[in-house]
This record gives structure tokens, sequence and C-alpha cells, in this order.
């Protein structure tokens, strides 16, 4: 969200909010500016655990999901258009008055402003900085909304906006091949999404347990109907910083590796480190990623040592395990 947008919408561009009542703002992300609104009125409305964590500790009031009635709403587009129209679709059912709209030219404001033209009557846009503001008030958006998980092909269910929504993530179908018959003990899935690669660990017969870590809550409400199974755990928690209550076995991961449309080798790395942190001496690391990713480097500081078990032209499969001269010290024992 451009603050710079919001600031002349308010300023110059006729945008009115009420002088009371809650104010929701649907998927800020961290970092962004929202000292335009009255704080104490702003509730932020994100399913996104890293964002919501950081809201929260700038003092803002924060909610994984959207209840009760507000007096107004602002939304933050996200990259994917259904998700984009399903925020907005809540915005408007839960809003008593105006519901705004920011987003840059890339996250497709420019295709939605054209299409809630022909539902409302819309004001604005104010344009700035690459992108546009725009707000209406009393649309019928009952088609746009996304109350439940929807099912894909092979039985699984996914929702708008989570990774790999539409299918099996290929990469993470080629670590399922390839990790042992015999993994065993406790396994941690980190960015476990919406349990494919969890539901496929749980097919070895020696998992006692595992913990599904996933940041996005609808992909984790997702994963909880494709994981019934009653060794599996979930939490809703950014995995660079979550831990759990016993060492690890193993630690399967497929991290993400961008939160906007370039690249950032950065998150990967993260979640290398965090698995070292929670693995017992002696547990494995098995981690897929696309080729052109360096993440052995960081393997290698954290574990000693890397091999590749598996992939094909556009991705790796890498396995590590943890020694005792390489382990973390504030790791779990």
């Amino acid at each position: 969200m451009s603050a710079p947008r919001l600031e002349l919408a308010l300023s110059e561009g006729g945008l009115r909010l009420p002088e009371s009542g809650r104010i929701a703002v649907f998927a800020p992300r961290a970092g962004q500016d929202l000292s335009a609104l009255p704080k104490d009125r702003v509730v932020v409305v994100t399913g996104f655990a890293p964002d919501f964590d950081a809201f929260t500790a700038q003092g803002y009031a924060c909610a994984p999901v959207a209840e009760g009635l507000f007096a107004a709403a602002l939304v933050v587009l996200p990259r994917a258009k259904r998700l984009s129209q399903a925020l907005i679709a809540r915005a408007a059912e839960v809003s008593g008055g105006v519901v705004a709209v920011d987003g840059t030219k890339t996250d497709g404001v420019d295709s939605l402003l054209k299409a809630l033209r022909k539902r409302a009557e819309v004001a604005g846009p104010v344009n700035k900085a690459h992108g546009k503001l725009f707000w209406f008030e009393g649309a019928d958006l009952a088609d746009w909304r996304a109350d439940a998980p929807e099912p894909m092909s092979g039985g699984w269910v996914t929702a708008p906006g989570v990774f790999s929504a539409d299918g099996i993530d290929p990469a993470s179908a080629l670590l399922a091949e390839a990790l042992p018959a015999t993994l065993s003990g406790r396994v941690a899935d980190l960015g476990a999404g919406w349990g494919y690669l969890s539901a496929r660990v749980l097919e070895r017969a020696g998992v006692r347990r595992v913990d599904l870590v996933e940041a996005e809550r609808a992909a984790l409400d997702c994963a909880r109907i494709n994981v019934p199974d009653e060794r599996a755990r979930f939490h809703w928690a950014d995995a660079t910083r979550w831990r759990p209550e016993a060492a690890m076995d193993h630690v399967v991961t497929n991290p993400p590796f961008h939160q906007s449309r370039a690249a950032d080798p950065a998150l990967g790395q993260g979640f290398i480190r965090a698995a070292a942190g929670m693995l017992r001496p002696g547990g494995r690391l098995w981690l897929v990623a696309n080729r052109h990713l360096p993440y052995e480097e960081a393997i290698r500081a954290a574990f000693g040592s890397v091999e590749e078990i598996g992939g094909d032209t556009r991705f790796k499969c890498l396995a590590a395990t943890l020694s005792a001269r390489h382990g973390r010290r504030d790791r779990l024992t």
C-alpha cells in the first residue's frame, strides 16, 4: 500500500471516513504505513502470521478474520486476483460505509477498478506511485466471495491466493518421491501450505508425528482437511520463528523464495537456519528448491555438508544431517 495515495485521498481526493467506529484494513504487509488512519480505531485483518505479528507489535488491534460490523474498510490488494476479489467482497459485506481499495498496476488494480465500476458507483481514483486508490459503497459482490476451501483434482482442497492453489506443486511432488521409505519419528513440515507434503510423509508407518507449520491461515485451514491424520498437528506461525516442544528427527520443507515478484533467497535461508535450530543431533533436513537458488552454502554453514538426492532440470532435492559440531547452540535437546 502507498501511504501517499491514502493521505492524498483523505486530504484532497474526497475520501471521507466516519468519525467513529472500527476501520478494517485487509491484508496490509509488514512495513506498510497506516499512520494516515486513526490507530485506535483500526483493526488489521490478515491471515499471514508474520504480518499479524508485525502489526501487533506496533500496537494495532489485529484479527485473522473480520468479525462483526465495521464503519469502513480498506483493502490492500494482494497479487492473486481471486484472493483480491474475495477480500473486496468480504470488506463490502462487513463495512457499513465506504470500502476503499488500494493497489499497484502489477497487483491488478486497473482490472478490478474496471470490474467494480460495472457493479457500483466508484469514486476516485487517486493515482500516485504506480498505483491507484478508489472507493465505493453498497456493491453486491456475493459471487466474489470465498467462504470455504475449494475442491481440486485428486480430492484435495485449496483456497484463493494460497501457494499452488490450482494443483500439486511439482517441486513438492519431487521431494515426496525422494524421501526414504524408512522416514520415522517426529517430523516438522516448514511452510506446509495446504498439506500435500505432510500427507505424503504420513504414508510412512514409522512417522510418529508431523507438525505442519504454515504462515498463511487459509492454507492451514485447507491442510486440516487434506491431512485428516491423528498424527498431524497444525501451527499457524512464521516458520522461521516457530519452535517445537521437543527436538525433531526430520524437517521437510519447500520454502518460499519471494514475497513480491522478485526472488529473495534470504527467505529460504531463514528456513534452513530454523530447521537446524529444531533438529536433534543426527536429525535430517530434506529440502526442495528451484535450481538457481543458492541454498547449498547456507546448508553447509548450518549442517556441515549437503547432498543432492533428486530433482530434475528445474528443481533440486537436497538433504543434510545435523552434527553436534554444526548444530546451533540454542537448538532443542
